[in-house]
């Protein structure tokens, strides 16, 4: 999950800024750090709560993996209802997300958007009449289109990870159809963070690694946990 903060401009306008690392200022409060949409699935539903004391207006979208890139020029086969909406302090909101053509992605690994949810503080008479700067807040979490019929578990596809040297450096090869979300990565006492390992691909970490020695670490699992793994770097 990444949130992202920047000021205020007008709803329909993404905002370029620097992800942060927490949640703390953020009103919004979403349920889980990934959405999975089965293929068999009409639509899945996102929760989320205001736990700020404003109301705010927050809009969503699915981007297909640039951050940067502004709704009305993605193209995605995701629609979500209600794009927009005023959600009042307290109070939940229930994002619904349905598949208008899902013959766009692989039917042999899952294959990831993302979904984004912008907020905006509502503006009271107060502020407006001191001036004061209003914060914007993005939080963007993974969206997983998984086909049926996909071989393995999900939740175990750590373990088919193939850890090897590649000049010099660690890769990690996935044989299996599903994305591998590592959160930390550490060899020989060195960590790093962890990025996503493809289905069916591989990805090469920029820490230093031999063979013989073991890469222990962190990933996420279906369910949004963050669970431990070790393996043998061949």
């Amino acid at each position: 999950m990444n949130i992202s903060i920047s000021k205020t401009l007008p709803l329909f306008a993404l905002l370029c800024a620097t992800f942060l690392s927490g949640q703390a200022l953020a009103s919004i409060v979403i349920t889980g750090t990934r959405v999975i949409y089965h293929q068999d699935d009409k639509e899945v539903s996102v929760q989320m709560k205001n736990v700020g004391a404003s109301p705010v207006l927050i809009q969503s979208w699915v981007d297909n993996g640039d951050a940067n890139a502004t709704p009305e020029n993605i193209q995605t086969p995701y629609i979500i209802t209600p794009p927009v909406n005023r959600v009042d302090a307290g109070k939940g909101q229930t994002l619904r997300l349905s598949l208008t053509n899902p013959g766009v992605f692989a039917h042999d690994r899952e294959s990831v958007s993302w979904l984004n949810v912008l907020e905006i503080p509502a503006k009271t008479k107060e502020k407006t009449e001191l001036n004061t700067l209003q914060m914007a807040f993005r939080t963007r979490i993974k969206l997983l289109y998984r086909p049926t019929g996909l071989k393995g578990d999900a939740n175990e596809a750590v373990k088919s990870l193939s850890w090897s040297v590649s000049n010099g450096q660690l890769k990690a090869s996935n044989p299996t159809p599903y994305n591998v979300s590592l959160v930390t990565v550490k060899v020989n006492g060195h960590t790093i963070d962890g990025e996503m390992v493809p289905p069916l691909s591989s990805l090469t970490l920029k820490i230093s690694a031999v063979a013989g020695a073991n890469v222990s670490g962190e990933y996420v699992n279906d369910f949004g946990a963050v669970q431990p793994f070790t393996a043998a770097i061949k």
